[in-house]
């Protein structure tokens, strides 16, 4: 496997698991054992673990070899031999302690630039199909043509009540009702003086005496 290919799969593989201060060295000038040599921190024996398993399985899936690993039995440190380079995943006191990089740290190599060839790769353009771009074309040379909204309807008014008509109060009894009348005054005035007159009524009769009276009358002069 090219030495760039895996250093960068490394490096993926540590950041996965949150490894601390990763840092990468060349180290072609110093020995022929391994061109590479990857140094990571990790906060407990159970991380150190974690991201010595991480480096392993991320490099056989990508089709490279793992020719060993040291150190699983107490998590302190953890080496992974993967042939041209070798990880070394420690607790912080311990790589204090053996102060690696003073030993393989001439020649640090960037890890942005693996990173930024990566991306390069995968942010390259995508091919699209003939068919694809036709129909985009055809779609971006549509006019766009504006929905106006339809007009809000006015709403119907409601229709005025009608109201009751108003109910001719009957005449209450013992009153005259006046009517109009139908002819001028002058001809009713003449009809009234064609009429015969009046009689006269009858002066009231002298109030009869009453029968008892008259009875006792008659016995009055009988006895005298």
């Amino acid at each position: 496997m090219d030495i760039k290919k895996l250093q960068t799969l490394v490096v993926d593989a540590l950041e996965d698991v949150k490894a601390q201060d990763i840092v990468l060295f060349d180290t072609t000038h110093l020995t022929s054992l391994f061109d590479r040599i990857a140094i990571a921190s990790g906060t407990s024996n159970r991380q150190t673990k974690a991201l010595a398993a991480s480096v392993r399985d991320k490099v056989k899936d990508a089709g490279g070899n793992v020719y060993g690993m040291e150190g699983e039995d107490t998590g302190e440190w953890v080496l992974v031999d993967l042939g041209d380079m070798i990880v070394h995943i420690m607790q912080a006191p311990i790589r204090a302690y053996y102060r690696l990089e003073e030993i393989w740290g001439d020649k640090p190599v960037k890890l942005g630039a693996a990173k930024r060839a990566k991306k390069t790769d995968d942010a390259a353009p995508k091919k699209t199909s003939g068919h694809l771009a036709a129909s985009k074309a055809a779609v971006e040379a549509t006019p766009v043509v504006e929905k106006k909204a339809p007009a809000k309807k006015a709403a119907a008014k409601p229709a005025a009540e009608k109201k009751p008509a108003a109910k001719k109060a009957a005449a209450p009894a013992g009153k005259v009702v006046k009517v109009a009348a139908t002819k001028s005054a002058t001809a009713a005035a003449a009809e009234l003086k064609k009429l015969p007159p009046k009689p006269k009524a009858p002066k009231a009769a002298a109030d009869k005496e009453a029968p008892a009276k008259t009875v006792i009358k008659r016995i009055k002069k009988v006895a005298e």
